[in-house]
């Protein structure tokens, strides 16, 4: 059952310009290549774009999109900057 599996969840917040479901792939895919230099292994990645809940989109696995909507509709997601380049 995917609920018993503790899989680390990472919300990329993508600003400025909104990304399309290639480029949203692009940057989950680095964020996991970072995470796997970490020595991380099988997280999920969400990525969010837009200013506002009428421009808001998110990427990613159906499961983890979920679980990330419901932290942010209860303010308990914490932003940090990051860069993957």
């Amino acid at each position: 059952m995917r609920e018993t599996q503790r899989t680390a969840i990472y919300a990329i917040r993508v600003q400025g310009d909104a990304v399309d479901p290639i480029e949203a792939d692009n940057i989950a895919e680095r964020m996991r290549e970072k995470m796997l230099a970490r020595g991380e292994s099988a997280t999920e990645v969400v990525v969010v774009c837009g200013d506002s809940k009428e421009t808001l989109r998110l990427y990613g696995t159906p499961y983890a999109v979920t679980r990330v909507r419901t932290a942010m509709f209860n303010a308990a997601i914490g932003w940090q900057p990051i860069e993957l380049d």
